[in-house]
């Protein structure tokens, strides 16, 4: 693919949904796209820096926001989260980021369906990272087979309820 105008040099002018969707995006950002506790660095309780960047690609800022909910509203069922998180009023969570992030209105309308796409392609990616990697291979067998259906299911059970929100 040709750079894009104005991007540098070897940024694709064009990405897939970056793990959120089946539609062609620009990319807005580069992003570190693995927030996950274990990459977060905290002092004091507080986070400071990420690591473990081999995750990082070209992305949309709709996409970011996604992955950084991921593990933080938590977009998780509630067996699969921190027990601190298993209560939490997710919905509010998630507009209450998306405020913070200044998604547009456009954006928070597309939340909820790029989220239910993602739910879908982070479940086969994860198969298919077990089947070619034993790194991968050791999280699928650790609960990761089991963790992505109820995602899945918890996705379409709530989607109503977090775009309502989106939407106050």
């Amino acid at each position: 693919m040709a750079p894009a105008q104005g991007r540098g040099v070897g940024v694709p002018a064009r990405v897939g949904g970056a793990g959120g969707g089946t539609a062609v995006q620009v990319p807005e950002l580069v992003s570190h796209m693995d927030y996950c506790p274990g990459n977060v660095v905290f002092q004091h309780g507080l986070p400071v820096g990420l690591i473990d960047f081999d995750l990082a690609r070209p992305t949309t800022r709709l996409v970011d926001a996604l992955n950084a909910r991921y593990w933080w509203a938590p977009l998780l069922h509630p067996t699969d989260r921190d027990p601190a998180l298993v209560e939490a009023d997710v919905p509010a969570l998630v507009a209450a980021f998306a405020d913070a992030y200044g998604l547009s209105p456009k954006q928070r309308a597309r939340l909820v369906p790029t989220a239910l796409q993602r739910a879908r392609n982070l479940h086969l990616t994860a198969r298919a990272a077990a089947q070619a990697d034993p790194v991968f291979l050791r999280f699928w067998e650790q609960g990761v087979k089991d963790r992505m259906p109820r995602a899945e299911q918890w996705w379409a059970d709530n989607a109503a309820g977090v775009d309502a929100c989106l939407r106050r």
